[in-house]
């Protein structure tokens, strides 16, 4: 098989393309999974460079999806043949993956391998974030930054559903017309405003904001907490551009008795039964039409090291993929 290999944490350079002994039939509660489709995600990246714990020498990734090739022991909800889409599977940058029975979905008949390989992590993130972190409701402002992202789009489209004005941040005007496309109401490009929290003010007539989502962390917090109402909640689900340092807890109370949290998918899908509901609800809207999936780039699987380039620099819009 093919796969990429870090054996020293670093830049995208070190992901290196390798030819592996295929993994051989799968142990108890495995299956073995012929890829079609790896998600790229910022933890791949906090991986790759160190910020999380990557065992040594590994092959990164952890999202996927592809087709049954054999079942082990004990297996029962999959056969071979199977589409199955996965996510938290250390080992995905790779032609032929091993997955844990209980972290594997089916595929639904309408929607391809390689939507379904980009969608659980940021789908089930959005709707964790939508329905759990801050469930936002009908007339709630919200700010959403990274708008254009993956994860911002497929957010914004779900809280549109519900009746909330979405603010966005954005870069660039091709990120803005995109953002715009998926329901953001207004957006604050924070590349040309040192005045982010203001902005979100004098959108809101001084109120500030009901919720705000921040997956970008180190240069968006401060602008963040500040542009909560009173009682507001800030949900930091991911740290794009450099983690947040430790906070004094009395911000939240100078702030107007903040709520700040820091969510992870894998507690939100720590059951089979809880994985099968998140994941279904978004594969339903993809398949009804009520949610779209945006691929913003498909690279092979050799040239990992560019997809982490890309996204990295934060050009990019959408779901990056890898693909065999």
């Amino acid at each position: 098989m093919h796969a990429i290999e870090i054996r020293e944490t670093g830049g995208p350079e070190v992901q290196i393309h390798v030819e592996k002994p295929d993994p051989g039939q799968p142990g108890e509660g495995r299956i073995l999974v012929a890829l079609a489709a790896a998600g790229v995600n910022f933890i791949d990246l906090y991986r790759r460079e160190g910020r999380y714990p990557l065992p040594l020498p590994s092959i990164p990734g952890e999202e996927g999806s592809g087709t049954v090739l054999a079942v082990g022991p004990g297996v029962t909800r999959f056969t071979v043949g199977d589409r199955v889409a996965w996510t938290t599977v250390l080992g995905s940058y790779a032609t032929r993956v091993l997955v844990p029975e209980e972290k594997a979905i089916l595929v639904p008949d309408g929607i391809d391998l390689v939507t379904a390989g980009g969608v659980l992590v940021q789908g089930m993130t959005a709707h964790y974030l939508a329905n759990d972190s801050y469930r936002a409701r009908e007339g709630d402002t919200v700010l959403v930054h990274a708008a254009a992202g993956g994860v911002g789009l497929l957010l914004t489209q779900m809280l549109k559903r519900r009746g909330v004005r979405v603010i966005g941040t954005v870069s660039t005007e091709e990120k803005e017309k995109l953002a715009r496309a998926n329901g953001v109401d207004a957006v604050i490009r924070y590349t040309e405003t040192d005045a982010l929290a203001a902005e979100a003010r004098r959108l809101t007539d001084g109120e500030g904001m009901h919720a705000v989502y921040d997956g970008v962390g180190a240069a968006t917090f401060d602008a963040s907490l500040e542009a909560l109402r009173t009682r507001g909640t800030l949900v930091l689900y991911g740290g794009a551009s450099g983690a947040v340092p430790p906070v004094d807890v009395m911000r939240l109370l100078w702030g107007g008795s903040l709520t700040l949290t820091r969510p992870y998918l894998e507690h939100f899908r720590s059951t089979v039964e809880e994985f099968e509901w998140r994941a279904g609800e978004v594969f339903q809207g993809i398949l009804d039409g009520t949610l779209k999936a945006t691929i913003g780039g498909v690279y092979p699987l050799a040239e990992a090291y560019r997809a982490h380039t890309d996204l990295a620099s934060r050009r990019t819009t959408g779901k990056l993929l890898l693909v065999p």
